[in-house]
């Protein structure tokens, strides 16, 4: 066994992509080139105006800015790879290339779901708690809420991404998912994946289900703040506001929380097959185009500091 896993890990691994037809993988390719163009502009964009304007130096276009990175570096990990692979005829990927994919995929999920977390109590703390906004939100709180974001995240992939290699796969080189995931390999490996799927179910709860939870509260409690408001237009505006976090981050946990706490069956019917590889395009493409967006383009002051830079140019 450990022989037949040795000499599969020697020659890698074929992502099968998302589709075999020919026709539909033009369309996924211009599809998600277009996605994948709109995210790394929306978020360069983002990123760069945070920089240059002092106005938009402040708690939220700190975690705004973190987020953005994330979403750079969970996109560019795994949508190059889907690019190449919707036209190429050898979908081949080596051990290497994909216990990268994989580290780094998993490390932005994990640090996204925290991240989030913090920019929710964030705006608790502006709206809810806005006379100790400053000495709540300061300067070490923020740096202490990301430096510990990303250290969970990078020691959570070590650990899922040690796991998931010591798993015996006899010889089956065909991932049936668009990229290196983990329960895509818990289903293909032929031995025991107990402590696998337990180590999972631990991570997830803990990484995103908490964060989820704390996310939600906090939004319960703006939103009953915003209650308070005793302009209808301001009520109207901040209610959008937060609606539209909310539908992105609901969308972004609920996706994620669906793919890793979920019992994973090592069979394959055609409809879990799909589900499999539609969920994760939610949280690995489609968030991380719309973040920017959702959250920050459409504020003036990241409006006007965009514009501005673009009539100089």
């Amino acid at each position: 066994m450990d022989q037949l896993n040795t000499t599969t890990s020697h020659t890698g691994f074929i992502l099968l992509g998302l589709s075999e037809v020919l026709h539909l993988q033009v369309i996924f390719f211009l599809i998600f080139l277009i996605m994948y163009f709109i995210t790394i502009s929306g978020n360069l964009l983002l990123i760069i105006a945070v920089r240059i304007n002092p106005r938009l130096h402040s708690p939220m276009y700190f975690f705004l800015t973190n987020l953005s990175i994330i979403d750079l570096c969970f996109s560019s990990s795994i949508v190059p790879v889907l690019l190449m692979n919707a036209l190429a005829k050898d979908r081949s990927i080596s051990l290497l290339g994909c216990v990268t994919q994989m580290y780094f995929s998993l490390t932005m999920c994990a640090t996204e779901c925290i991240i989030l977390a913090a920019m929710a109590y964030d705006r608790f703390a502006a709206i809810c708690r806005s006379l100790y906004y400053n000495s709540i939100m300061n300067k070490t709180l923020c740096i202490y809420l990301a430096v510990g974001s990303w250290s969970v995240g990078f020691i959570n992939s070590l650990i899922q991404v040690s796991l998931t290699f010591q798993l015996p796969f006899c010889n089956c080189r065909d991932i049936n998912h668009y990229f290196c995931e983990v329960p895509a390999f818990i289903q293909m490996s032929c031995g025991d994946t107990f402590h696998n799927e337990l180590s999972i179910y631990i991570t997830g709860a803990i990484i995103a289900l908490l964060s989820f939870c704390f996310t939600l509260i906090s939004y319960v409690h703006i939103i009953s703040n915003i209650l308070k408001i005793i302009s209808s237009q301001g009520r109207q505006k901040s209610f959008s506001t937060c609606a539209s976090h909310l539908i992105v981050v609901t969308l972004y946990y609920g996706t994620v929380m669906f793919m890793y706490l979920r019992p994973h069956s090592k069979k394959y019917t055609p409809y879990s097959t799909k589900i499999d590889k539609v969920v994760p395009l939610l949280y690995t493409v489609v968030t991380p185009m719309m973040n920017p967006f959702i959250y920050s383009i459409r504020n003036k002051d990241v409006k006007d500091t965009i514009m501005s830079q673009l009539k100089r140019k």
